[in-house]
C-alpha cells in the first residue's frame, strides 16, 4: 500500500490528575528522521517514544510534540519567590533607565518562565509510560490514516502519468523502424542529383545504410524501458515502503530516454523524448512524497 510521507496525527490520554496530548506531523525526507519534544518529567521516555514511532513510520521527517496538562484539582502551582523578586528588580531598573513612569505590573512578572510552576510528580511520571505509548500509537494511527488517503491520490496520479509514458513509448517504437528507411530514400535522392555516373557502388551504398540503421537502433532501450515500467507497476502494488525504489526506477527510465534521444536522429522521436522527460520529471516530483 502506497503511503504519502506528509501527514498529521493527534491523540490524547486522560490521567487521574490531567492528560497527555501527543501531536505529530511528517513531511518529505530522503531518510527517516524523528524529532521529539517532551516535558522534563517525561524526558526519560524519549527512547521509548522514538522506538515506538520508528517501528511504524519508516521514512520522512517526523516531528513529535508531547505535552502534559494538569487538571484543576491537581497540585496547585508554586511561586518561585526569589525568581519573582529578581524579575521585579530587573524590570524596575530597566524602567528607571528608560524613564518610564508606569509601575512594574504583577502580570508581567508572573508571565515569566518558571515564576509559576506546577510541582512535578516523578512517581506519577513512572506510571505514565504505558499510557504515553498508547497515546503515541493512537497518534500514529491517525497520521497513517491521512498518509494512506494521500497515498491513494498519489497512486491515481502516477497510474495516469504511467499511461502517458506507455503511449509516448508506443509512438517511439512505431516510428523507429521508419527512420533508416527514410534515410535510405534521402540518400538515394541526394545521390541522384549528381547523376548515375557518380553513384556509389551498391556494396558501399548498402554499407552506409546499414551503419545508419545500427546507429539509430533503439531496440535495447525500448526493451529496458518496458522492463522498468513492469517493475514500476509491481512496486505500486506492494505493501512495503517503495519510495526509494520508484525513484531509482525513474532514474533508469531517464537514462534510457536520454539514450534514445541521442541515437534517434529523427524529429518526431525527439519530440516524444521531450514529452517523456517532462512526464518523468512530474512523476519524480510525486514520488518524492511517497514513503
Amino acid at each position: 500500500m502506497i503511503k504519502s510521507m506528509t501527514g498529521y496525527g493527534k491523540a490524547e490520554f486522560v490521567l487521574e490528575h490531567g492528560k497527555i496530548t501527543v501531536e505529530m506531523r511528517s513531511v518529505n525526507h530522503r531518510y527517516g528522521e524523528i524529532s521529539i519534544k517532551l516535558p522534563r518529567t517525561l524526558i526519560r521516555f524519549e527512547n521509548d517514544v522514538r522506538k515506538a514511532v520508528a517501528e511504524r513510520l519508516k521514512r520522512g521527517k517526523i516531528d513529535v510534540f508531547i505535552q502534559t496538562e494538569a487538571s484543576p484539582d491537581g497540585s496547585p502551582p508554586v511561586v518561585n519567590i526569589p525568581l519573582a523578586k529578581a524579575y521585579y528588580k530587573a524590570f524596575s531598573s530597566l524602567r528607571e533607565d528608560l524613564g518610564i513612569e508606569e509601575p512594574v505590573q504583577l502580570s508581567l512578572i508572573v508571565a515569566q518562565k518558571d515564576v509559576l510552576a506546577v510541582p512535578e510528580n516523578d512517581a506519577a511520571a513512572e506510571g505514565m509510560l504505558e499510557g504515553l505509548l498508547a497515546t503515541v500509537a493512537n497518534a500514529v494511527d491517525n497520521m497513517e490514516a491521512m498518509r494512506i488517503r494521500e497515498g491513494k491520490e498519489l497512486v491515481d496520479d502516477l497510474a495516469r502519468r504511467r499511461g502517458n509514458l506507455s503511449v509516448l513509448m508506443d509512438r517511439v517504437a512505431a516510428r523507429a523502424p521508419t527512420v533508416p528507411l527514410e534515410y535510405l530514400d534521402k540518400l538515394t535522392a541526394r545521390l541522384a542529383q549528381f547523376g548515375s555516373d557518380r553513384l556509389l557502388d551498391e556494396a558501399r551504398f548498402a554499407q552506409e545504410v546499414a551503419l545508419m540503421a545500427e546507429r539509430c537502433d533503439i531496440t535495447e532501450e525500448l526493451v529496458r524501458f518496458g522492463s522498468h515500467l513492469v517493475q514500476f507497476d509491481a512496486a505500486l502494488e506492494t505493501a512495503e515502503p517503495v519510495g526509494r525504489k520508484l525513484d531509482f526506477l525513474l532514474q533508469e527510465m531517464g537514462r534510457e530516454v536520454n539514450t534514445i534521444g541521442s541515437k534517434a536522429n529523427d524529429g518526431e522521436i525527439t519530440s516524444c523524448v521531450v514529452e517523456l522527460k517532462a512526464e518523468l520529471e512530474k512523476i519524480r516530483e510525486q514520488v518524492q512524497n511517497i514513503e
